[in-house]
C-alpha cells in the first residue's frame, strides 16, 4: 500500500540515523547524542531493590502521576524555580519532557493551527508539532542565538497557539536571560496564546549564565506550560521520567492524551525518580561543575580553527556546542564524512531548522574527558581538511 499518512510530512529521526552511519564506521566516536555520562545518584538506585516486591509496582498508577512524587515536585519547583503550586496550577508527570511537549500540543491547537519555535529548534518539538497536524513558524535568533522578543510578536497571526523558548537551549547552549524569558511570556499574555518553555537543562548552566524559569512571572499561571526532565539531571534517561507545570484548565485534555497513550509513567520509574528527587540538585551540580572542565577543554580546541573554516559561540548552559563550518557542503554531507573519513559523529544543523548555512550540534556531556578530547581532535582535523 502506498503510504499516505501524515508521518511523510515529519522529518526524519536524525539521532538514531547518524547512529547507524557510526555503527557502519567501527571506532567512531560519537558527539552526537544528548546524553549525559552519569547515572542516577547510588543511593536512589539501591532504593529499588525493597520496592519491587510491593504489588503496585506492577500496576497501573495515577494518570497524573504518583501522589507522593507530584507532592515532591511541587516542593522542588518553588524551592528552585520560584514558581509556587497552587490551585490554578497542576504538575504531571510524564515519560520524559518530550511526551509533555507532545501532550501540550495536543492540548492546546487544532489541526492547522501554528507553534513558533526559535531557530535553531529542537526537532523533535518540530516533529511533534507536525504530527499533531499543525505547522512550525521558525523565527530567527541572533547572532550568539539569542531571541528577540520584538521578532517574535510581528511572527504572531491568527492561527499562532503557542510560542516555544528552550533555555539552556538545545541545540546552542545558549542561556536566555531573565528579562527576554519574561518579555515573551507577557507578549504570549497580550496575545491570549501560550508560552511553552523546556527547561530539561535547568542546572547546567557556566560562569555567569543563571537559568530562570518564566513560570515565576507573577501573572503566568494561565498560560505558561513549563517542562522539565529527569533525564539530563539525574541521567536518568533510559527510565523515561519527566514532567510539566500546566494551567489548571488544561488538566482535562492533557488528562485524555496521557490516558491514551501511555495511561501512567512507569511505576517503579517513578520511585526511582522520588529518590532522586530527595538526593537533592546538589547531585546535578556536582556533575556539571566536572562538566564545564570538559566545556573548557571543547572551547579551547575549537577556537583553535580560524574563523572561516569554523565559528561557534561559547556555550553558556546544556552541553551543546553549534559550529557554523566555511563549506558549501550540506550540513548531512559534512556530518557523513566526518563520520566516514574522521570516525567522529556530530548531528547536522538541518535537523534544527538551520537550512542555509552549514552547522553541526556536537555534545560533550555524554563521554568521560580524555574520549572527547580524541573526538573534538578528530573533528578539529576533519574541519581543517575539508
Amino acid at each position: 500500500m502506498r503510504d499516505t499518512s501524515r508521518m511523510q510530512a515529519v522529518q526524519p529521526a536524525i539521532v538514531p540515523a547518524i547512529a547507524q552511519l557510526a555503527r557502519q564506521t567501527p571506532g567512531t566516536i560519537s558527539l552526537a547524542q544528548g546524553v549525559v555520562w552519569y547515572g542516577p545518584p547510588p543511593a536512589a538506585v539501591e532504593a529499588l531493590a525493597g520496592l519491587r516486591p510491593d504489588p503496585a509496582v506492577h500496576r497501573y498508577g495515577p494518570v497524573t502521576g504518583e501522589p507522593e512524587l507530584v507532592e515532591a515536585i511541587e516542593q522542588k519547583l518553588e524551592a528552585d524555580n520560584g514558581i509556587r503550586v497552587g490551585p490554578d496550577r497542576r504538575v504531571v508527570v510524564t515519560a520524559g519532557s518530550n511526551m509533555g511537549f507532545l501532550n501540550a500540543v495536543l492540548a492546546t491547537t487544532h489541526p492547522g493551527d501554528e507553534v513558533i519555535l526559535l531557530s535553531p529548534y529542537y526537532f523533535n518539538h518540530d516533529m511533534a508539532i507536525g504530527m499533531a497536524g499543525c505547522r512550525t513558524v521558525k523565527v530567527e535568533t541572533g547572532g550568539s542565538w539569542g531571541p528577540t522578543p520584538s521578532v517574535i510578536e510581528r511572527a504572531i497571526g491568527p492561527t499562532t497557539r503557542a510560542v516555544v523558548t528552550v533555555s539552556p537551549n538545545n541545540p546552542s547552549g545558549a542561556v536566555y536571560d531573565e528579562d527576554c524569558l519574561r518579555e515573551i511570556n507577557g507578549i504570549c499574555e497580550r496575545h491570549g496564546i501560550y508560552h511553552i518553555n523546556d527547561e530539561a537543562y535547568e542546572y547546567f548552566t557556566y560562569g555567569a549564565a543563571r537559568h530562570c524559569s518564566p513560570g515565576s512571572r507573577p501573572g503566568s499561571e494561565g498560560h505558561t506550560i513549563s517542562l522539565f526532565s529527569f533525564s539530563k539531571t539525574y541521567g536518568m534517561a533510559g527510565w523515561r521520567v519527566g514532567y510539566m507545570l500546566i494551567p489548571e484548565h488544561l488538566l482535562e485534555a492533557v488528562n485524555k492524551v496521557q490516558d491514551t497513550n501511555l495511561i501512567c509513567p512507569t511505576i517503579l520509574s517513578q520511585r526511582l525518580a522520588l529518590a532522586a528527587l530527595r538526593e537533592g540538585s546538589g547531585y546535578c551540580r556536582q556533575k556539571v561543575r566536572e562538566m564545564d572542565e570538559v566545556r573548557k577543554l571543547v572551547v579551547s580546541a575549537l577556537r583553535a580553527l580560524d574563523d572561516d573554516r569554523c565559528r561557534f559561540s561559547e556555550p553558556e548552559g546544556a552541553f551543546y556546542c553549534l559550529l557554523m563550518v566555511g563549506t558549501r557542503l550540506s550540513s548531512m554531507t559534512a556530518a557523513e564524512r566526518l563520520i566516514r573519513n574522521h570516525r567522529v559523529a556530530l548531528v547536522p544543523g538541518s535537523a534544527f531548522g538551520i537550512d542555509d548555512v552549514c552547522t553541526l550540534r556536537l555534545s560533550f556531556g555524554a563521554l568521560d574527558r580524555e574520549t572527547v578530547a580524541e573526538g573534538v581532535g578528530r573533528l578539529v582535523e576533519g574541519i581543517r581538511s575539508s
